[in-house]
C-alpha cells in the first residue's frame, strides 16, 4: 500500500468518524468524508483544502453510493482504506419497536454498509490491494435489553464481514471489524431513535439507567490512533476489539458462552450432527 493513503469514511462528519478523519489528515494521508451532514468538516476543509474531499451520502440510497464511491476513486485515483463507519442507534425494548425502526436500523447499519462494501471491492480488486474496516460494535457477541435491534443489524455486518474477508483475501483486500465500546459520540443522541416506552418496562429501564450512569465514555479522538495503528499493520487482524474496558467485557461475555455451551454440551451432543 503506498507510503501517502487515501481514505473513504463514511458517517465521517461527527463522532468515530470524524475523529478517524482529522487522524488521517494529520498524518498526512487523503481524505474522502463522506456524511449526509457536511457542516461540521468545514474547518478541516478550510485546513486540508487539498487533501480532503467532501461529499454527500446518504448510504441507504445504493446508487448514490455508486455514484460517490465511483467519483471518489476518479479523484484521488485509487482507495486505500475504506472505512464504513455511518450508524444510528435504535434505543427501546424489543415488543415496543416499530416496523419502520426496525427496518432503518437496518438500512443504515447493515444494508448501508454492504451498498459501500459493494461498491468499493472493483475498484480494489482492479488496483490488487485494499484495507476495508468495517465498525461494529463490542456487544455483537449478544443483544443486551433496548439496543437489541442495533446489536442485531451490527451482529449482521460482523457476519457478513466474515464471509467477505474470506471472498475478497485472494484480491489483495483485507478486511477488518473494528468493535468499539461506549465513546462519547451523538450516537445516543442526536444519532438516536427511540421507541414509545411501554409501561411494563419501567422497572428494567429504572435498572438500566441505574446500570450506565451518565458517563458519556471517553472522547472519540482516543480511539483514532488504534485505527491509525491498525492501519499501518501489513498484515491486519480480522477482528480488533477497540477500547480497554470494552475488551474486558467481551472477555467476560465470551467466558460465559463457553460455561453455558460447557454446562449444556451433555444434552448437545445426544443429537447427531
Amino acid at each position: 500500500m503506498p507510503s501517502t493513503r487515501v481514505w473513504f469514511i463514511t458517517g465521517a462528519s461527527r463522532g468515530l468518524g470524524k475523529a478517524f478523519t482529522e487522524a488521517a489528515l494529520a498524518a498526512g494521508d487523503r481524505v474522502v468524508a463522506a456524511a449526509r451532514d457536511l457542516s461540521p468538516l468545514a474547518d478541516l476543509r478550510a485546513s486540508y483544502p487539498d487533501r480532503i474531499m467532501l461529499l454527500t451520502l446518504d448510504v441507504r440510497d445504493p446508487t448514490a453510493v455508486q455514484q460517490v464511491v465511483d467519483e471518489a476513486a476518479a479523484a484521488f485515483g485509487r482507495l486505500d482504506i475504506v472505512v464504513n463507519n455511518a450508524g444510528t442507534m435504535l434505543l427501546g425494548m424489543v415488543e415496543e419497536a416499530t416496523e419502520a425502526q426496525i427496518r432503518d436500523q437496518f438500512e443504515v447499519n447493515f444494508f448501508g454498509a454492504v451498498w459501500v462494501t459493494q461498491a468499493v471491492v472493483p475498484h480494489l480488486r482492479s488496483q490488487g490491494f485494499g484495507h476495508i474496516v468495517q465498525v461494529t460494535s463490542m456487544g455483537t457477541g449478544g443483544g443486551f435489553a433496548s439496543t437489541g435491534f442495533y446489536a442485531a443489524s451490527k451482529s449482521a455486518l460482523d457476519s457478513v464481514s466474515q464471509a467477505l474477508a474470506m471472498e475478497v483475501a485472494p484480491f489483495g483486500i483485507t478486511v477488518t471489524i473494528v468493535q468499539p465500546g461506549s465513546y462519547g459520540t451523538d450516537l445516543f443522541t442526536r444519532g438516536t431513535t427511540a421507541t414509545t416506552p411501554r409501561a411494563e418496562y419501567a422497572p428494567l429501564r429504572t435498572q438500566l439507567s441505574e446500570m450506565w450512569g451518565e458517563d458519556v465514555g471517553p472522547a472519540p479522538s482516543t480511539a483514532a490512533p488504534v485505527v491509525m495503528e491498525l492501519a499501518d499493520l501489513p498484515e491486519p487482524p480480522s477482528r480488533l476489539i477497540v477500547g480497554a474496558a470494552s475488551f474486558d467485557m467481551v472477555e467476560q461475555m465470551e467466558a460465559a458462552r463457553r460455561s453455558e455451551y460447557d454446562a449444556w454440551k451433555h444434552l448437545s451432543v445426544k443429537a447427531p450432527g
